[in-house]
């Protein structure tokens, strides 16, 4: 859900409340903006929150029972440069796609920072990584990647340029993400985590 302020925003943008909301983490110029750009094509007008210094995309997702669903992506719009967001941005989020570009070794060694930040508030949503801009270099798809296996992150090689992998990797965090949204979430997952912790002696 968005904050108060936030759905004021977005209702004098005409927009409304999402069934989903899926944020973008990584460096700064690693894809991210074109990522979604290349996922939504043609159908989208990305709007300015200027009040969360932001991109919002909305997109209308089909789904298997015919109905569709109203996905917003947030987009850092530079915030990222401060290598920290603002805890709105996390808030109400039900899947993460964290970005690193292949051809920057920096951006895949600050993957740790974003995450952590990401678990601070969002403790247990779906996160997805995605190795972005293969199309400089094929090779690169032949190497490992441990972060991914390391905690356990869905994982695709994609590239904003070419399109490889860029709706199916944006397919998987939205079908995670209203599977996460669906049983509860965060709230849903303390309280398993309540359920399933021995009693105490």
């Amino acid at each position: 859900m968005p904050t108060d302020d936030e759905s004021k925003a977005l209702q004098e943008d005409g927009l409304g409340d999402a069934d989903l909301k899926i944020i973008l983490l990584g460096d700064s110029a690693v894809g991210k903006s074109k990522l979604v750009e290349r996922f939504m094509m043609n159908e989208y007008q990305p709007r300015q929150l200027s009040t969360f210094a932001l991109t919002l995309f909305r997109k209308e997702f089909p789904m298997d029972d015919g109905s569709t669903a109203k996905i917003d992506i947030w987009d850092t719009a530079g915030q990222e440069r401060f290598s920290s967001m603002h805890p709105s941005y996390y808030f109400g989020a039900s899947a993460c796609i964290l970005v690193f570009d292949v051809t920057r070794k920096t951006t895949y060694q600050h993957l740790a920072d974003w995450y952590k930040e990401l678990r601070e508030y969002c403790e247990n949503v779906p996160c997805f990584l995605a190795a972005n801009k293969i199309d400089v270099d094929l090779e690169v798809t032949n190497k490992k990647f441990k972060f991914a296996e390391t905690h356990n992150l869905g994982f695709h090689f994609v590239s904003a340029a070419d399109g490889t992998n860029v709706v199916k990797i944006f397919e998987e965090a939205i079908h995670a993400g209203l599977k996460y949204k669906k049983e509860g979430g965060d709230f849903m997952a303390d309280v398993l985590d309540l359920l399933n912790e021995p009693p105490r002696k």
